[in-house]
């Protein structure tokens, strides 16, 4: 059982948290008809309202910084142009404006909050990820904040952010899932993406000035998916764009910094 733990522990780095589609079937005629893509990427409502209690509860990690929520591709082939969303229940249908960047601002309704209402996209469920977005304005160009990112993990894992999971590890109940034991273990490994292919990573701590760089392990995904695994890995299509943080480590502050180095900037 232990080397089974051990195997399904880094497992949830990719899933970041399991989540089951809340958009429940009414046996009595709805007043709204919801239709949408076959098999869409849909998310409990419910749960991303708790996500969004928790940043409310825990934002002195990243006291200045807003949350909005991404939408980010799965496959090579997915179109991120002109996605639509809307909070869809039995008998309410709320659009939900989506930025340029695929990012958006969950409205609340309590009406969709009583019939346990899902969060719905146009696109197929393999074909896009979601994430939590909290990002301190003002940061120098091509940096991140730890503290943004501890939150960022969980809001996510609260609010059940996922695209796909293996049918192996389905029965994994919540406790392998909360926030605290993806977030707060070493062996949680939430997976983080940068704007574009990375070179390096380094954390710097201005106060102290400490620097480390992230070894290659905490990199692409940790360099041990195989093509089977990579299937059920919300990082397949960006795997080169993926990163570990030591989000778990208290010895960085939430103020230390995040420093990308890309591919292209050796070129």
């Amino acid at each position: 059982m232990t080397r089974l733990l051990t195997r399904v522990i880094p497992v949830l780095a990719c899933l970041a948290g399991l989540s089951t589609s809340a958009f429940a079937q009414s046996t009595q005629p709805a007043t709204v008809t919801v239709q949408s893509t076959r098999d869409p990427v849909d998310k409990s409502y419910r749960k991303m309202i708790r996500g969004m209690e928790r940043f409310e509860r825990e934002r002195a990690m990243a006291p200045n910084a807003p949350l909005r929520f991404q939408l980010l591709p799965r496959l090579p082939t997915v179109d991120m142009r002109g996605i639509t969303l809307r909070v869809a229940g039995n008998t309410v249908s709320v659009p939900v404006a989506v930025a340029e960047d695929n990012s958006f601002v969950l409205p609340r309704n309590d009406v969709a909050l009583r019939e346990d209402a899902a969060v719905l996209a146009n696109r197929k469920t393999t074909s896009m990820t979601w994430r939590a977005q909290i990002v301190t304005p003002g940061l120098p160009l091509g940096t991140r904040r730890l503290g943004d990112m501890r939150l960022e993990c969980r809001v996510g894992v609260e609010a059940g952010l996922v695209s796909n999971s293996s049918p192996l590890f389905a029965w994994i109940n919540n406790a392998l899932t909360s926030p605290e034991q993806v977030c707060g273990s070493p062996n949680g490994n939430y997976l983080y993406f940068a704007d574009r292919p990375l070179f390096a990573v380094r954390l710097h701590d201005a106060k102290t000035g400490r620097v480390e760089t992230l070894p290659f392990n905490m990199l692409y995904a940790g360099g041990e998916q195989s093509k089977t695994d990579l299937q059920y890995c919300d990082c397949q299509v960006m795997l080169d764009r993926t990163f570990y943080a030591p989000i778990w480590d208290a010895s960085w502050p939430d103020d230390t910094l995040v420093e990308f180095e890309y591919m292209e900037d050796g070129k």
